[in-house]
């Protein structure tokens, strides 16, 4: 119990942190799911500060880094959030999600069944998440050819089905990590834009005055949120 409150009060320390951060132009949140050890750690770590640990120790709940990215003309900062995958912290899974736009769906290719295990965490991920997140589905551990278990082919028709972004990579050999996360990005770059792009061209049309007369406008106190049903890919 004490430690899923201190994981509470990790998440709502993030979140409050986010909204101070004004150097950015955009701030973007994305969470990594899928068992434990098929790298998510490794993959953020050498991500955000090009390291790797062979003795890297399971997640204890949630941990999360930032790194800063150029897109364009603009500067994101990308906060991304690893999890256990242990099942004895999914109490804490409607927090997890909260604010975030994307997702890294990560499974070890020398694991069978973390791959199979997927479509549980994909599930998982369309409940409680975004509507519109963009999820890339990574085979991580690529350079354990010797050890695979999940054929290139079999990761690239599951993301096809799904409708989900591939790429395999390798947190030991850093190859493909930065790649994976920069698509991330820039998808959730993308989405937002077209989002702004919607909004704006929703907007009703300023009524034109003519001389003479004077317009009223009433203000309700509550204020509507639009809700996006489509996503862009």
């Amino acid at each position: 119990m004490f430690i899923v409150l201190f994981l509470f009060l990790v998440i709502l320390m993030a979140d409050s942190n986010s909204f101070e951060d004004q150097e950015c132009d955009y701030l973007f949140k994305a969470v990594m799911i899928g068992d434990s050890a098929v790298g998510k750690s490794n993959l953020l770590s050498r991500f955000a500060k090009d390291e790797f640990r062979l003795d890297s120790k399971p997640t204890i709940g949630v941990e999360f880094a930032y790194k800063n990215i150029k897109v364009g003309d603009k500067l994101i900062k990308a906060q991304i959030w690893d999890t256990a995958g242990q099942e004895r912290f999914r109490a804490i899974t409607g927090s997890y999600y909260r604010g975030a736009l994307g997702a890294l769906l990560v499974y070890d290719i020398t694991r069978r069944v973390t791959f199979e295990n997927i479509k549980k965490w994909l599930h998982e991920l369309r409940e409680y998440g975004n509507s519109c997140m963009a999820i890339v589905l990574v085979g991580n551990k690529s350079d354990l050819t010797h050890s695979r278990e999940v054929n290139e082919e079999d990761g690239k028709a599951l993301a096809e089905l799904e409708g989900l972004y591939f790429m395999e990579t390798s947190a030991m050999e850093n190859i493909n990590v930065e790649d994976a996360f920069l698509q991330l990005i820039r998808k959730i770059y993308e989405t937002t834009i077209q989002k702004n792009l919607e909004a704006k061209l929703n907007e009703p049309i300023p009524p034109i005055i003519q001389p003479g007369r004077q317009i009223i406008n009433i203000v309700d106190e509550v204020t509507a949120t639009k809700q996006y049903s489509c996503c862009y890919k």
